[in-house]
Protein backbone atom coordinates (compact mmCIF):
# COMPACT_ATOMS: atom_id res chain seq x y z
CA UNK A 1 0.00 0.00 0.00
CA UNK A 2 1.43 3.16 -0.74
CA UNK A 3 2.22 6.20 0.99
CA UNK A 4 -0.72 8.81 0.22
CA UNK A 5 -3.31 6.51 2.50
CA UNK A 6 -1.30 7.60 5.18
CA UNK A 7 -1.42 11.43 4.15
CA UNK A 8 -4.95 12.42 5.44
CA UNK A 9 -5.31 9.19 8.10
CA UNK A 10 -1.71 10.60 9.89
CA UNK A 11 -0.48 12.69 8.20
CA UNK A 12 2.37 13.01 11.05
CA UNK A 13 3.26 9.47 10.73
CA UNK A 14 3.46 9.86 6.56
CA UNK A 15 6.05 12.91 7.16
CA UNK A 16 8.47 10.93 9.23
CA UNK A 17 8.04 8.10 7.26
CA UNK A 18 8.81 10.07 3.88
CA UNK A 19 11.81 11.70 5.58
CA UNK A 20 13.21 8.29 6.66
CA UNK A 21 12.82 6.99 2.92
CA UNK A 22 13.83 9.61 1.74
CA UNK A 23 16.97 9.88 3.62
CA UNK A 24 17.52 6.25 3.48
CA UNK A 25 18.50 6.45 -0.12
CA UNK A 26 19.96 9.68 -0.09
CA UNK A 27 22.93 8.37 2.10
CA UNK A 28 23.30 5.48 0.23
CA UNK A 29 23.66 7.94 -3.27
CA UNK A 30 26.24 10.23 -0.75
CA UNK A 31 28.27 6.67 0.38
CA UNK A 32 28.98 6.44 -3.31
CA UNK A 33 30.41 9.79 -3.62
CA UNK A 34 31.96 10.00 -0.86
CA UNK A 35 33.76 6.61 -1.11
CA UNK A 36 34.76 7.94 -4.69
CA UNK A 37 36.20 11.30 -3.76
CA UNK A 38 38.29 9.01 -1.14
CA UNK A 39 39.98 7.06 -3.99
CA UNK A 40 40.23 10.52 -6.18
CA UNK A 41 37.18 11.12 -7.92
CA UNK A 42 35.50 14.79 -7.21
CA UNK A 43 32.96 14.19 -10.01
CA UNK A 44 29.96 13.99 -7.07
CA UNK A 45 31.64 17.17 -5.89
CA UNK A 46 32.14 19.11 -8.88
CA UNK A 47 28.10 18.20 -9.34
CA UNK A 48 26.84 19.74 -5.96
CA UNK A 49 26.00 15.79 -4.79
CA UNK A 50 28.08 15.80 -2.00
CA UNK A 51 25.07 17.51 0.00
CA UNK A 52 22.61 16.62 2.63
CA UNK A 53 20.26 18.92 0.65
CA UNK A 54 17.36 16.58 -0.65
CA UNK A 55 16.68 18.75 -4.05
CA UNK A 56 20.16 18.08 -5.90
CA UNK A 57 19.26 14.25 -5.13
CA UNK A 58 15.99 14.31 -5.82
CA UNK A 59 14.73 11.74 -8.84
CA UNK A 60 11.22 12.34 -10.22
CA UNK A 61 10.28 9.03 -10.99
CA UNK A 62 11.58 7.50 -7.84
CA UNK A 63 10.08 10.24 -5.62
CA UNK A 64 6.42 9.49 -7.26
CA UNK A 65 7.20 5.78 -6.91
CA UNK A 66 8.37 6.92 -2.68
CA UNK A 67 4.48 8.37 -2.86
CA UNK A 68 2.90 5.48 -4.64
CA UNK A 69 4.62 2.20 -3.30
CA UNK A 70 6.25 3.54 -0.52
CA UNK A 71 9.42 2.53 -2.44
CA UNK A 72 11.51 4.71 -4.37
CA UNK A 73 15.14 5.78 -5.05
CA UNK A 74 17.69 9.12 -5.55
CA UNK A 75 19.25 10.57 -8.32
CA UNK A 76 22.22 8.50 -8.96
CA UNK A 77 25.68 10.21 -7.72
CA UNK A 78 27.86 11.03 -10.61
CA UNK A 79 30.81 8.66 -10.69
CA UNK A 80 34.46 8.50 -13.10
CA UNK A 81 35.59 5.47 -12.50
CA UNK A 82 38.14 6.13 -14.81
CA UNK A 83 39.11 8.74 -12.31
CA UNK A 84 39.55 6.24 -9.36
CA UNK A 85 42.78 5.41 -7.67
CA UNK A 86 43.75 1.79 -7.31
CA UNK A 87 40.92 1.32 -10.08
CA UNK A 88 39.53 -2.50 -9.04
CA UNK A 89 39.68 -1.96 -5.21
CA UNK A 90 38.02 2.08 -5.70
CA UNK A 91 35.28 0.23 -8.12
CA UNK A 92 34.26 -2.58 -5.02
CA UNK A 93 34.77 0.17 -2.47
CA UNK A 94 32.33 2.86 -4.25
CA UNK A 95 29.96 0.34 -5.53
CA UNK A 96 29.86 -1.57 -2.10
CA UNK A 97 29.25 1.69 0.22
CA UNK A 98 25.68 2.45 -0.86
CA UNK A 99 24.49 -1.14 0.40
CA UNK A 100 26.62 -1.24 3.17
CA UNK A 101 25.72 2.32 4.42
CA UNK A 102 22.02 0.68 4.48
CA UNK A 103 23.30 -2.35 6.69
CA UNK A 104 24.75 0.39 8.76
CA UNK A 105 21.63 2.56 9.41
CA UNK A 106 19.84 -0.96 9.61
CA UNK A 107 22.18 -2.25 12.31
CA UNK A 108 21.83 1.45 14.27
CA UNK A 109 17.91 1.62 14.52
CA UNK A 110 18.49 -2.31 15.82
CA UNK A 111 21.12 -1.14 18.38
CA UNK A 112 19.02 1.62 19.71
CA UNK A 113 15.26 -0.23 19.76
CA UNK A 114 16.96 -3.32 21.66
CA UNK A 115 18.81 -0.75 24.29
CA UNK A 116 15.75 1.48 24.57
CA UNK A 117 18.25 4.34 25.31
CA UNK A 118 16.02 7.15 23.35
CA UNK A 119 12.98 5.93 25.72
CA UNK A 120 10.31 7.02 24.06
CA UNK A 121 7.07 4.52 23.39
CA UNK A 122 5.24 2.67 20.55
CA UNK A 123 5.29 5.07 17.87
CA UNK A 124 9.21 5.57 18.25
CA UNK A 125 9.75 1.97 18.39
CA UNK A 126 7.28 1.46 14.85
CA UNK A 127 9.90 4.33 13.36
CA UNK A 128 12.67 2.28 13.96
CA UNK A 129 11.37 -0.67 13.15
CA UNK A 130 10.18 0.38 10.10
CA UNK A 131 14.08 2.46 9.13
CA UNK A 132 15.35 -1.27 9.86
CA UNK A 133 13.35 -2.62 7.38
CA UNK A 134 13.56 -0.41 4.61
CA UNK A 135 17.42 0.09 4.68
CA UNK A 136 17.85 -3.96 5.07
CA UNK A 137 15.29 -3.93 1.77
CA UNK A 138 17.54 -1.29 0.41
CA UNK A 139 20.94 -3.04 0.94
CA UNK A 140 19.79 -6.08 0.10
CA UNK A 141 17.57 -4.96 -3.25
CA UNK A 142 21.15 -3.03 -4.56
CA UNK A 143 23.19 -6.17 -3.56
CA UNK A 144 21.68 -7.84 -6.51
CA UNK A 145 23.97 -8.47 -9.38
CA UNK A 146 22.00 -7.33 -11.97
CA UNK A 147 22.68 -4.41 -14.19
CA UNK A 148 22.33 -1.19 -12.96
CA UNK A 149 22.28 -2.13 -9.32
CA UNK A 150 25.50 -1.90 -7.27
CA UNK A 151 26.23 -5.98 -7.13
CA UNK A 152 26.39 -6.15 -11.05
CA UNK A 153 29.53 -3.92 -10.81
CA UNK A 154 30.71 -5.86 -7.64
CA UNK A 155 30.58 -8.92 -8.99
CA UNK A 156 31.64 -7.71 -13.24
CA UNK A 157 35.29 -7.43 -11.36
CA UNK A 158 35.34 -10.90 -10.56
CA UNK A 159 34.51 -12.11 -13.84
CA UNK A 160 36.83 -13.32 -16.61
CA UNK A 161 37.18 -10.51 -18.37
CA UNK A 162 35.54 -11.97 -21.86
CA UNK A 163 32.55 -12.90 -19.43
CA UNK A 164 32.76 -9.32 -18.01
CA UNK A 165 32.23 -7.43 -21.24
CA UNK A 166 29.48 -9.47 -22.06
CA UNK A 167 27.62 -8.67 -19.06
CA UNK A 168 28.65 -5.28 -19.21
CA UNK A 169 26.29 -4.59 -22.16
CA UNK A 170 23.49 -5.65 -20.61
CA UNK A 171 23.62 -2.09 -18.75
CA UNK A 172 22.15 -0.76 -21.10
CA UNK A 173 18.68 -2.48 -21.02
CA UNK A 174 19.18 -3.44 -17.60
CA UNK A 175 16.76 -1.17 -16.00
CA UNK A 176 14.11 -2.88 -18.28
CA UNK A 177 15.24 -6.31 -17.85
CA UNK A 178 15.47 -5.14 -13.52
CA UNK A 179 11.51 -4.05 -13.89
CA UNK A 180 10.65 -7.20 -15.52
CA UNK A 181 12.66 -9.74 -13.05
CA UNK A 182 10.38 -7.44 -10.49
CA UNK A 183 7.19 -7.93 -12.15
CA UNK A 184 7.50 -11.63 -12.88
CA UNK A 185 8.58 -12.23 -9.28
CA UNK A 186 11.70 -13.96 -10.34
CA UNK A 187 13.79 -11.82 -7.70
CA UNK A 188 11.50 -12.42 -5.11
CA UNK A 189 14.18 -15.57 -3.73
CA UNK A 190 16.97 -13.46 -4.54
CA UNK A 191 15.86 -10.66 -2.38
CA UNK A 192 14.48 -12.80 0.06
CA UNK A 193 18.01 -14.60 0.62
CA UNK A 194 19.97 -11.66 0.88
CA UNK A 195 17.77 -9.95 3.56
CA UNK A 196 18.30 -13.03 5.73
CA UNK A 197 21.87 -12.34 4.99
CA UNK A 198 21.53 -8.99 5.98
CA UNK A 199 19.91 -10.12 9.04
CA UNK A 200 21.81 -12.72 9.92
CA UNK A 201 24.75 -10.18 10.11
CA UNK A 202 22.93 -7.78 12.53
CA UNK A 203 22.29 -10.45 14.83
CA UNK A 204 25.75 -11.38 14.83
CA UNK A 205 27.05 -7.73 15.35
CA UNK A 206 24.77 -7.09 17.71
CA UNK A 207 23.22 -10.61 19.62
CA UNK A 208 20.05 -12.49 19.25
Amino acid sequence: MGLTSLLFSHPAAFAAIVVLLLYSVIFHELAHGWTASLFGDDTAKLYGRLTLNPFPHIDPLGALMLFLVGFGWARPVPVNFDNLRNSRLGLVCVSLAGPLTNVLIAVLAVFLLKSKVLGGGQSLAGMLTFLARINVGLGAFNLIPVPPLDGSRILMEFLPAGVRQRFGRLDRAGFLVLILLLWTGWLNPVIAFMQRMIYGLISLLLGR
